[in-house]
């Protein structure tokens, strides 16, 4: 390419050069065939540095990001069967509790009834000898009630025959009215 230096106008720049027109470079028929080779070249050390170079390492990227993918994805595998089988483990331990804690208390009723049936029992049997002393003790009293009352009846009677007649009465006399009145 020549370039004009001599005869500038100005300040602008030639762009063309002196001699007329020329067609774009990559254009040119004269400079197709070399540039088909340049192209050919340019593109064969391209892709052999892409395939040799950029390509392997960019496969041993996807390559490390797939195999921590992978081992991640493992891991939060392992740890989610572990946190499942602690899981079950929590509640057949709970489930064991629960069924201990209700033995415990079924136990615990059953023993605390039995004492109160026994209690109630030892009650009920003392309630019953007491009530059956006190029933003697009424019976006696009665008795000796009873037995009284015929010697009040006869002294009542004599000291009222005694105030209404003034003469006392006979023992036998008083005795025999009270037995009569006293059979009906």
């Amino acid at each position: 390419m020549a370039e004009s230096h001599g005869e500038a106008k100005g300040t602008t720049a030639h762009t063309e050069a002196e001699g007329g027109k020329h067609a774009f470079p990559p254009f040119e028929k004269d400079t197709f065939a070399s540039q088909l080779v340049s192209l050919a070249v340019a593109f064969v050390a391209l892709y052999l540095i892409v395939s040799r170079i950029a390509l392997p390492r960019v496969g041993s990227v996807l390559d490390a990001r797939q195999n921590a993918i992978d081992g991640d994805l493992a891991q939060a595998q392992k740890l989610k069967d572990e946190s499942d089988a602690a899981l079950k483990a929590y509640e057949s331990e709970l489930a064991a509790a629960r069924s201990r804690a209700q033995a415990i208390g079924a136990e615990t009723r059953e023993k605390l009834n039995a004492a109160s049936e026994a209690e109630r029992k030892t009650l009920e049997q003392r309630l019953a000898a007491k009530l059956a002393e006190a029933e003697k003790t009424i019976a006696a009293t009665r008795k000796t009630a009873m037995s009284n009352v015929r010697g009040i009846a006869a002294d009542a009677a004599a000291a009222i025959v005694q105030r209404l007649t003034g003469i006392a009465p006979d023992k036998k006399s008083v005795d025999a009215a009270v037995k009569a009145s006293l059979k009906g």
